[in-house]
């Protein structure tokens, strides 16, 4: 059953954006470098503020030499079922302007860095995950991650396998989530949200 049947928008969409979700189950074929630049070249077309284009990104394919210890940072739930991701990517954000002063939305930006990445890979017919459970105390100097820049979530990359090949507490949630609806986050003038 395609995606779009399982959620249903209350408002004309394009099919991307309730087609694109979040599963767990890979195959763990590997994917090409031409595949993985595509998805860097959408993010680099993002929104960006005063075009600082803030984001940074760090790849590891599992048949990399760096796979052992990206893989490493993420916590034991997780690497339960991300064994079988094609790619771990480290979304990055330079928190300053070149200037030196603060870029208070380097998180935003990257955050729509991210979106443009997960949509592409969609699109090339590749899954994304986010991760927000892994060591982040320890990403920075795992990752040589520099002064002013922060690790803002590891995402996991691969074709969509099988639910059943993953441990029996994942197969259950591995189905596409629903979404609240636009009054729970959207008001005209003021804060007026459920």
């Amino acid at each position: 059953m395609p995606v779009r049947e399982r959620r249903r928008p209350d408002h004309g969409i394009d099919p991307l954006f309730v087609n694109r979700w979040s599963p767990r189950a890979y195959t763990g074929e590997e994917i090409p470098d031409a595949i993985l630049e595509q998805g860097f070249e959408a993010a680099r077309w993002a929104p960006s503020a005063r075009n600082a284009q803030p984001w940074r990104f760090i790849h590891s394919k599992r048949q990399s030499a760096s796979w052992a210890a990206v893989f490493g940072l993420l916590n034991e739930r997780n690497r339960l079922w991300a064994d079988k991701a094609s790619a771990l990517i480290a979304v990055l954000s330079k928190t300053t302007y070149d200037d030196g002063s603060p870029n208070h939305t380097h998180s935003f930006d990257a955050g729509a860095a991210w979106a443009n990445l997960a949509h592409q890979l969609f699109l090339a017919g590749w899954h994304t995950r986010a991760i927000g459970g892994f060591d982040r105390a320890a990403a920075g100097d795992v990752l040589g991650v520099p002064e002013g820049v922060t690790v803002e979530i590891l995402i996991a990359v691969g074709r969509q396998g099988a639910a059943d090949a993953l441990p029996e507490e994942f197969q259950r949630h591995e189905t596409p989530s629903d979404r609240h609806p636009l009054t729970a986050f959207v008001s005209e003038g003021a804060y007026r949200m459920e």
